[in-house]
């Protein structure tokens, strides 16, 4: 067997092959082959044997081997089947040398592992344009290998912010859900019932109460503009502005005798508009359903800002929507509003909902509406309080077929007693 002795430059710094394994069993073609190798600045380790050639690749990882196909005990295609089987880190380009010139015998070589092959004698220019070959391909291989630890690296960074993001928006849910502090109360002659729950961590509806004097009580339903974290924050400020602090409360005013009094829920809502539109620099807008309720008579004002008409319920089971919609808070500058009046009697209730509960929609996307939340108070005519609600949400998740809502879900149910 005769290898030619090639001339040419130093191996290139960038170049990814650096230790060559030559297996043959023959002395003299190892030398041959090694003295070629090193003038170009390789480091060559030689093998007589595919058992030597595999201790050896254990130990040091060669980035290429030129071997042999024919040699005794372990030939060549063995070795390499063997090679591949060898836990590393990074790709090592395997070379065979052959006299074999056959297609299946080629076909074997590729399928034991082979990346290439050289026609015994080896020509020199071949030899160096092969080697190039194997070069380039694991030059692109590290270069993918360390894009890729690159990206795991970034995305173990990701992880750790994704998780004390989530840990933050954790705690800001349970923030947001304490500002409903109170998910039932007992009014004397009435009772009141709320629910929140947020398609997200943390969600842009906010229900609450708050005290007019021993007789009167105000309701509000609120629903910002998206979902996230800057909606709840609005949720939180437009919650200060519905203080059970009359001091705080924009829908109480002072008397001159230091008494605080209602406003009509449409002033106190236009208001709020002007508020929104020359003070806070947002591009939130919201809608707001804000209701004053004589607890003694069963006499109710309330005004809408682009909420959903509330429902009343009588005691009979029927269910009739009050209002008719109004403008979005913080759209329009000058907006009106208008205040609606109905007065209950011993066994109605009235529930105040987001849209979340209206626009809830099936697998085909044909919403709930008003009929359909109509249909489901009349079917749960027997349930109250905070089941009643819960059950409502119960029966969206059937409608949905899906117990994760796509919108902010929230409500109020305020219930005369019968007796």
């Amino acid at each position: 067997m005769v290898c030619q002795v090639f001339i040419g430059e130093k191996v290139p710094e960038r170049t990814a092959i650096r230790r060559v394994l030559v297996v043959d069993d023959s002395r003299l073609q190892r030398r041959i082959l090694a003295a070629s190798l090193k003038k170009f600045g390789y480091d060559i380790s030689e093998a007589g044997t595919g058992a030597e050639a595999l201790e050896l690749c254990k130990a040091m990882s060669p980035d290429l081997i030129i071997s042999d196909w024919i040699m005794p005990g372990m030939n060549g295609l063995e070795f390499c089947r063997e090679f591949r089987r060898l836990p590393r880190e990074a790709y090592g380009y395997f070379i065979l040398l052959t006299s074999k010139s056959d297609k299946s015998d080629i076909a074997s070589g590729l399928d034991a592992g082979a990346d290439d092959f050289l026609t015994k004698p080896v020509n020199s220019d071949e030899l160096r344009a092969r080697i190039a070959a194997g070069d380039r391909i694991l030059r692109m291989e590290r270069e993918l290998n360390e894009k890729n630890r690159l990206i795991q690296s970034t995305l173990e960074e990701l992880q750790s912010v994704y998780d004390a993001l989530d840990k933050d928006l954790q705690e800001a849910r349970h923030l947001q859900q304490s500002l409903v502090s109170e998910r039932y109360r007992d009014l004397g002659p009435a009772e009141v019932s709320l629910i929140l729950r947020s398609s997200g961590h943390v969600g842009g509806d906010l229900v609450g109460t708050y005290p007019i004097n021993g007789q009167r009580i105000g309701l509000y339903g609120i629903d910002v503009s998206g979902h996230g974290i800057s909606s709840a924050l609005m949720t939180a400020r437009l919650a200060g502005y519905l203080s059970p602090s009359h001091e705080q409360n924009i829908a109480m005013r002072k008397t001159d005798t230091g008494l605080f009094v209602p406003r009509p829920p449409s002033e106190t809502i236009s208001d709020l508009n002007q508020l929104i539109l020359n003070e806070l620099e947002t591009e939130h807008y919201f809608t707001l359903l804000l209701a004053d309720v004589d607890l003694s008579s069963g006499h109710v004002v309330f005004a809408q800002a682009g909420h959903p008409c509330p429902a009343l319920q009588k005691a009979n089971g029927q269910v009739e929507m009050k209002g008719s919609g109004g403008l979005p808070v913080g759209l329009i500058d000058g907006a009106n509003y208008e205040d609606t009046e109905f007065t209950m009697s011993a066994g109605d209730r009235l529930m105040i909902h987001s849209d979340g509960v209206t626009e809830c929609a099936d697998p085909e996307g044909r919403i709930l509406d008003d009929g359909g939340l109509s249909k489901i108070l009349r079917s749960l005519h027997q349930t109250k309080g905070v089941s009643c609600l819960e059950s409502l949400i119960w029966r969206m998740s059937e409608y949905a077929g899906d117990q994760k809502f796509s919108d902010d879900v929230s409500a109020i149910l305020l219930e005369f007693k019968t007796g």
